[in-house]
């Protein structure tokens, strides 16, 4: 049934029961994808970047023409003032739309992984890292640092000490009491505001949080230090192995159409905000801590979505219907997500994580609900507004976790001389 609202019913089943790793090994899962599922096709990588850039160049002459149409009533068809203006307006919200969405898909071909730089897109790290360089400029996104921090999110993805994208802020991050002493108030404090502002702070979050991001390196990676900017060559994200050009710089025109256009660059980067925010911001989904860690579990506890449906599947080439596939196989081509996403579906059986909750309702619950973790616990989940969270891990994991580690410290393995 369609619906707008309202949670997925893989979310809801997700709600009712306790949680504990996957039990699947990388080998198991290696194993069952087909090793010509992950090499790529350099005519059909080319296909789709022509396909990309065709549609925004075509997009793009057509809005040319709005302010045009507009000044000559239309070709007389339209010539009541406000009529004028409201058609013209939504001349412009449809070439936003669309323009966003294709060149969001851009993003995902240009940037670390989505494909150039994890080198699906072509045998040639140069050609990759060429392409990736040029489509993330024209986006006005430095792909160098942007593909180092990248990199380390896929070695570490769910790490609450190395991952690089979105990691949770903590319980002390707030001055939160310790759960045993906290209160209703001393929540309320803190999170409690008016639908309104929470509808605005979700509009800035979508509309400019990507460049907060980029020049603060918000709800990056807390080992670097405060304003970690991925414009700055001399930045911390860089190792000093790795290419530092930060960006090609290009000129705005200041006509009024130009200044219109331009305005896909906003829309578009509220595109990138939602879908890899939502891949790795979710109540029912955790993070680990070291002593829980491992690749399997981090490249597992991500969520594939139907995100804008048919739209989401098309221009974003499959960055959100296939990410955990991604995660496990960031080398393999994007239009090969689908069957690989069926292979891995098969291994990691109720461990493989999906939801089909619409996209929009799905950003306004990780919003409200996935506020903080705990400073402590080796296995965490988001907690919301109240101080709760949505779901625990498995008591009998725990208790077989505590027993494994106590006999790891009484036995602990021998050192080879």
């Amino acid at each position: 049934m369609f619906r707008l609202w309202g949670n997925g019913p893989e979310y809801e089943a997700r709600l009712g029961k306790p949680f504990a790793p996957p039990t699947a090994t990388l080998k198991d899962i290696h194993d069952a994808v087909p090793k010509q599922l992950l090499r790529n096709d350099p005519f059909k990588s080319t296909l789709y970047l022509v396909r990309d850039i065709v549609m925004s160049l075509f997009l793009y002459t057509l809005a040319q023409q709005i302010t045009s149409c507009a000044s000559s009533d239309f070709g007389g068809l339209i010539t009541t003032p406000y009529i004028k203006a409201l058609v013209k307006g939504s001349l412009w919200c449809v070439y936003w739309w669309f323009q966003s969405l294709v060149n969001a898909g851009i993003f995902c071909l240009a940037r670390e992984g989505h494909d150039a730089g994890h080198g699906t897109l072509y045998d040639s790290k140069i050609v990759n890292n060429t392409i990736g360089f040029v489509l993330h400029s024209y986006l006005l996104i430095p792909y160098f640092s942007w593909r180092a921090t990248h990199h380390a999110h896929h070695k570490a993805t769910s790490s609450m000490e190395r991952d690089e994208n979105y990691v949770p802020y903590t319980r002390s991050k707030y001055n939160l009491p310790d759960e045993t002493k906290a209160t209703k108030a001393d929540y309320e404090e803190i999170f409690e505001e008016t639908p309104l502002w929470t509808l605005w702070r979700m509009f800035v979050m979508q509309m400019f949080g990507w460049w907060v991001y980029l020049s603060q390196n918000t709800m990056g990676a807390p080992m670097y230090p405060p304003g970690t900017n991925h414009f700055n060559p001399n930045s911390a994200l860089f190792k000093p192995e790795q290419p530092r050009q930060p960006l090609v710089r290009h000129g705005f025109s200041a006509t009024p159409d130009a200044r219109q256009t331009d305005m896909f660059n906003s829309f578009s980067n509220s595109r990138i905000v939602m879908f890899t925010y939502l891949h790795h911001s979710d109540p029912t989904i955790p993070h680990y801590r070291k002593n829980e860690w491992t690749f399997l579990r981090g490249a597992a506890a991500t969520v594939d979505r139907p995100l804008l449906g048919w739209m989401g599947r098309f221009f974003f080439h499959n960055i959100s219907h296939d990410h955990v596939a991604h995660h496990f196989f960031l080398r393999a081509p994007f239009y090969n997500g689908p069957e690989i996403t069926k292979r891995i579906k098969a291994v990691l059986k109720d461990d493989y994580n999906y939801d089909s909750t619409p996209s929009f309702y799905a950003l306004y619950r990780s919003f409200t609900q996935c506020l903080f973790v705990d400073d402590d616990g080796d296995i965490i989940f988001y907690k919301n507004k109240e101080g709760k969270a949505v779901r625990e891990v498995d008591p009998k994991y725990l208790a077989q976790a505590a027993a494994r580690r106590e006999t790891q410290t009484q036995h602990p393995p021998l050192k080879e001389d």
